[in-house]
């Protein structure tokens, strides 16, 4: 029982945090500036609430920009907080990453990770204490999302990533558009557009929400594994930081 109610806890933390894809623009969906921008969803299990998470995307010096992600969430005694750090840059249209960083405490054993992007010369992945990649266009974990939203906003319904995971893993998944539908949110009623992660294994599905009106940030997550929900996130609130 114990290692069921881990699983969900770990579940919840890992929709937002991993349902990840990632790849680069190509040049007719150049991206040549982003807005930063705060968002905050609350976590559900079971139609409990169960914690909170936050995306925040700022802008630096030197062209620069962090997007971070933050969750705390609980259920009966276990605990999951997790915080990503992603620094980028925008080259000639596209997103580059250059560092990502990621911490996992609560119940539990903790984790963490440094990976560096360079992709001058012979470009190069570097996981702390893990595998070097060569970088072929890799995003990392977290900045999928900025290149997601511009994939979608220009009309595209089907396209595939690759990405370094939380866990220092190269992977990769596809994402299809299913449909556009209203969604009751905390935040208020919103239009969406409503996709759908791909992978290899047909044991979890996961399903994405993303709002036109919010420059497709993201909206809702939702996944299941063998047909049972392991976890739904909603948004609760939304504000620009221009």
């Amino acid at each position: 029982m114990q290692a069921s109610k881990r699983g969900v806890v770990a579940a919840l933390a890992w929709i937002v945090a991993s349902a990840a894809t990632a790849s680069s623009s190509s040049p007719e969906q150049a991206i040549s500036h982003l807005t930063p921008y705060e968002a905050v969803y609350t976590a559900y299990k079971w139609g409990d609430d169960v914690g909170e998470a936050t995306l925040k995307l700022e802008s630096l010096s030197n062209g620069q920009y962090s997007l971070t992600y933050s969750s705390k969430v609980s259920k009966f005694f276990l605990s999951d907080k997790r915080h990503e750090h992603s620094i980028f840059k925008i080259d000639e249209g596209a997103l580059v990453p250059i560092e990502y960083h990621y911490t996992r405490t609560g119940t539990g054993p903790d984790k963490s990770l440094d990976v560096t992007f360079n992709k001058d010369q012979e470009g190069k992945i570097k996981v702390k204490k893990g595998d070097t990649f060569d970088y072929n266009g890799e995003f990392d974990n977290q900045i999928y999302r900025i290149d997601l939203a511009n994939k979608l906003a220009n009309g595209e319904t089907q396209f595939d990533y690759s990405f370094i995971n939380y866990r220092g893993e190269l992977r990769s998944y596809g994402v299809e558009v299913i449909k556009r539908e209203p969604l009751d949110l905390p935040f208020g009623q919103l239009d969406a557009v409503k996709v759908k992660l791909i992978r290899d294994s047909n044991k979890r599905e996961t399903f994405a929400w993303f709002a036109p009106t919010l420059d497709f940030a993201l909206v809702r997550l939702q996944q299941f594994k063998d047909g049972e929900e392991q976890g739904d996130i909603k948004l609760k609130s939304f504000d620009t930081l221009d």
